[in-house]
């Protein structure tokens, strides 16, 4: 990866990290997922509202280094207005974007957005789980509610 993609990247990452995109509480949501990272103390909770099979709105609260605030960040930019299935494939997308041992194919790196910027934590293996963080919260809010830990 270029000197110069790299910084963009970081540039994203420091921009979700210090003006986190859809920060806050929400009011009855649909469901909760929470997650824990018991390695490094990161705690999210991503509430859910849906309307029918679309995610109508989505938010996060949370605490924890700048890789899992930003992922939670890029999160819901993502997922905001897409359906079940549509969300499905985005987590299955940063799954293989981070944890994949192979190279992501050319798809999966477009599907993600701007979440292509974590694409630089697989360097760092006990970062990847501040990485996906948010989305294995995701994860749990689509099965009703309920606690997930990245152990």
């Amino acid at each position: 990866m270029s000197d110069e993609l790299e910084d963009l990247y970081q540039d994203i990452i420091l921009d979700h990290h210090r003006k986190p995109r859809n920060r806050g509480q929400m009011e009855s949501p649909t469901s909760v997922g929470e997650g824990f990272n018991p390695l490094c103390g990161d705690e999210l909770t991503v509430f859910l509202k849906m309307d029918g099979d679309k995610v109508a709105d989505v938010k996060f609260v949370g605490q924890g280094c700048a890789i899992s605030q930003s992922s939670a960040s890029l999160m819901t930019q993502r997922i905001k207005g897409k359906t079940i299935s549509e969300v499905r494939t985005a987590i299955a997308d940063i799954k293989e974007l981070l944890v994949s041992e192979k190279e992501p194919p050319i798809a999966v790196q477009e599907r993600v957005g701007d979440a292509i910027a974590l694409k630089g934590v697989r360097k760092f293996p006990a970062r990847v789980k501040c990485a996906t963080l948010a989305w294995h919260a995701l994860e749990t809010a689509l099965g009703g509610s309920g606690k997930v830990s990245t152990e």
